[in-house]
């Protein structure tokens, strides 16, 4: 599939996920709906991906749901959002579930339901400038792309409700102080930044990694004596990988350890 509003491209084992509608503001409609959902099907399924750099093209990340589009189907906008919302939830799904991390590079302004793609990943850089935009209340909308749960478990349930209820903006500074953002660096830093992380992580132990985002993911809803019991059985399984392995090996003789994400 040919696609028009992302691009993704694998190296060093950094599978680079860019938004490339940038003279339309890298916006939420139907294309890129679909087209995520087959990029998160490709990437699930190529060789040697060990970590994914979510970054963006143009002067904004993203301006969030395409209102233009919304206008145009006035009179039947509920199915079209419903067909929008299956493919983006699909997509939204199909990341979550893999094993490699997910780093986020985000500039300019990041709005509505791609700040819950954005805090669905696992390390969050921002530029100084970034700015991070509930937008749903401001034109009437409750929220989707996950940013009830996303935003909510970086944010906490309370700092959560308050930005969308009250349609903040935060600076790059109140997301990184409320918990949206990991790292802010300065525009001209980001993109190397985001880089380093993601080398580094693609360089670590992928199955590990992807046990943990699981155990994360589940940690909130289940009862302690399940999460204990997910968390022993995850260890159990990590116990037989070659990368465990290698980790135990190179702390004995204390080097380095070299993960083949096996």
């Amino acid at each position: 599939m040919a696609f028009e509003s992302l691009r993704i491209a694998l190296d060093a084992g950094v599978c680079r996920l860019t938004l490339t509608d940038a003279a339309r503001g890298n916006p939420i409609d139907g294309r890129f709906c679909a087209e995520l959902k087959e990029a998160a099907i490709q990437i699930s399924q190529m060789e040697g991906v060990r970590a994914i750099l979510l970054d963006a093209e143009g002067k904004a990340f993203s301006f969030g749901g395409d209102i233009a589009s919304f206008t145009a189907e006035l009179d039947h906008l509920p199915l079209v959002i419903k067909r929008w919302a299956s493919d983006l939830n699909s997509a939204i799904i199909h990341l979550q579930r893999l094993d490699v991390p997910m780093v986020a590079a985000v500039h300019g302004v990041c709005a509505g339901g791609m700040v819950g793609v954005v805090a669905g990943c696992d390390i969050v850089v921002a530029a100084e400038e970034a700015r991070f935009v509930a937008a749903y209340a401001g034109i009437g909308y409750c929220c989707d792309a996950g940013v009830s749960i996303m935003v909510s478990r970086r944010m906490g349930l309370s700092r959560a409700r308050r930005y969308l209820l009250l349609n903040e903006t935060l600076s790059s500074g109140e997301a990184l102080a409320g918990g949206l953002v990991d790292f802010v660096e300065p525009a001209d830093g980001l993109v190397a930044r985001a880089d380093e992380l993601a080398g580094r992580l693609a360089k670590g132990p992928t199955l590990a990694f992807g046990e943990m985002r699981r155990l994360m993911l589940s940690a909130s809803d289940q009862p302690l004596e399940t999460q204990l019991e997910l968390e022993a059985q995850g260890l159990a399984r990590m116990a037989g990988t070659a990368d465990a392995r290698e980790g135990i090996t190179a702390f004995a003789e204390k080097r380095k350890p070299s993960f083949s994400g096996r």
